[in-house]
């Protein structure tokens, strides 16, 4: 079994122990076995990145770009072997995976652009001969803390504009996912940027992420995940100084009007509320539909639902693929039982369910679930269940539509038909 290692100070470096990356769609399938970092490993990645930082702070920024311009392009190159990868070791569809491979790529050429493009401002001031000058400079180390649901564009849009900027970088990838992350840190590395620039440690979040939040030479942190956890990330940030950046999670609405197009909005509600498994964050959970169209659209919906095919993430025909993780299984499954306990009503799907050879666990299958004559006020509506979950809210005109959309805690994305 291959074993990947952290990248630390521009060398690979073992870890203290491997972890298995196992593939959700096949549970005998390994991708590989990935370096567990410690918070040793973190300090030596923070040192490194430290002791780089001014003379990459003070870089030309043609270097930056043609760096980032590389990495850029080689994604770009391999984004069928990396969307591969991707699917298969995360469990979305092949085609979505290879999306996302794309918009990695896009975005460190974009980046690189901007580092041809850096900007300030000169004002005057009020006091004669004076003026003012406003500059915008790197921060330092910087700690990014990344998510399994998109394993290579979030890392992407994290680590390009850090690098952009002139700030040096310590990824700490989901450890669900450490495959993506580990071959774009292998593009990183090879596209001619100083040691120490950027660093991979992989590991527990508990572990690897802490020491990360922790250490006092990391000027920011940028998280992607839970809320609970991005909770105790900022109180920490707040306590030691450190620049801050979060997102956590949503429960967004999709309302439907009476006047709407009905086959076009049940292909949007289809499509965003299930399609990545339902494992994003902007993921429509929360259908919002006026009166009128209700019994058409629950009915449409549900025959819209009868047509995905849920398998093997790198299958040709494949609409779904599996839910990430057991644990992310059983909390779908959870939230099933407590919506029906609450009295929403199970308008389709909502089981486990076996792919290609017969038995249930060959993978983390999960049919789409909708329900169907729920409230605003049940858990299916006010918690993110991270998963192929959808409930239906039924009001009476466009105005309760819009107060139930907006009655959430959550703040992330909505649509409208």
């Amino acid at each position: 079994m291959t074993q990947f290692d952290n990248l630390i100070n521009g060398q690979w470096t073992a870890g203290k122990s491997y972890s298995p990356n196992a593939n959700p769609s096949d549970l005998s399938d390994v991708v590989g076995e990935y370096a567990q970092g410690d918070a040793s490993d973190v300090n030596a990645a923070v040192a490194a990145a430290a002791a780089a930082f001014p003379a990459w702070s003070t870089s030309g920024i043609q270097a930056r770009h043609d760096a980032l311009d590389k990495i850029g392009n080689e994604i770009l190159a391999r984004k069928e072997e990396l969307g591969d990868l991707l699917a298969r070791e995360e469990g979305k569809t092949r085609p979505e995976a290879i999306g996302e491979v794309g918009r990695a790529g896009q975005i460190f050429k974009f980046f690189a652009g901007e580092c041809l493009r850096l900007a300030g401002e000169t004002l005057p001031s009020v006091r004669p001969g004076i003026g003012v000058e406003i500059t915008r400079e790197p921060v330092g180390v910087v700690g990014l803390i990344t998510p399994w649901n998109f394993p290579i564009a979030i890392p992407a849009w994290k680590i390009a504009p850090a690098l952009a900027f002139g700030n040096c970088v310590v990824l700490k990838p989901a450890d669900l996912v450490p495959g993506s992350a580990w071959a774009l840190a292998d593009i990183i590395h090879r596209s001619g940027i100083p040691a120490g620039v950027f660093n991979l440690v992989m590991g527990r979040g508990r572990v690897i992420g802490e020491a990360l939040v922790q250490h006092e030479d990391v000027a920011a942190i940028s998280f992607t995940g839970s809320v609970g956890v991005g909770k105790g990330i900022a109180a920490a940030c707040v306590a030691s100084g450190k620049k801050v950046q979060l997102e956590m999670g949503g429960k967004n609405p999709q309302v439907v009007l009476d006047d709407a197009d009905l086959n076009q909005a049940v292909e949007l509600s289809a499509q965003s509320c299930f399609y990545s498994t339902g494992q994003r964050c902007t993921a429509s959970s929360r259908l919002i539909v006026t009166d009128r169209i209700y019994p058409a659209f629950i009915e449409a919906l549900q025959a819209r639902m009868a047509k995905i095919k849920v398998g093997d993430a790198r299958a040709a025909g494949t609409d779904i693929g599996p839910v990430v993780s057991q644990a992310q299984l059983e909390q779908d499954l959870s939230y099933v039982e407590i919506a029906q306990a609450e009295g929403a009503v199970l308008a389709a799907g909502g089981a486990r369910v076996a792919c290609h050879t017969g038995s249930a666990k060959d993978g983390f299958f999960m049919q789409p679930a909708l329900f169907v004559d729920s409230t605003p006020a049940m858990r299916i509506n006010r918690e993110e269940v991270f998963g192929p979950v959808a409930s239906v809210i039924r009001v009476r005109d466009y105005e309760e539509a819009l107060a139930v959309a907006n009655d959430t805690p959550f703040g992330l994305a909505a649509g409208i038909a």
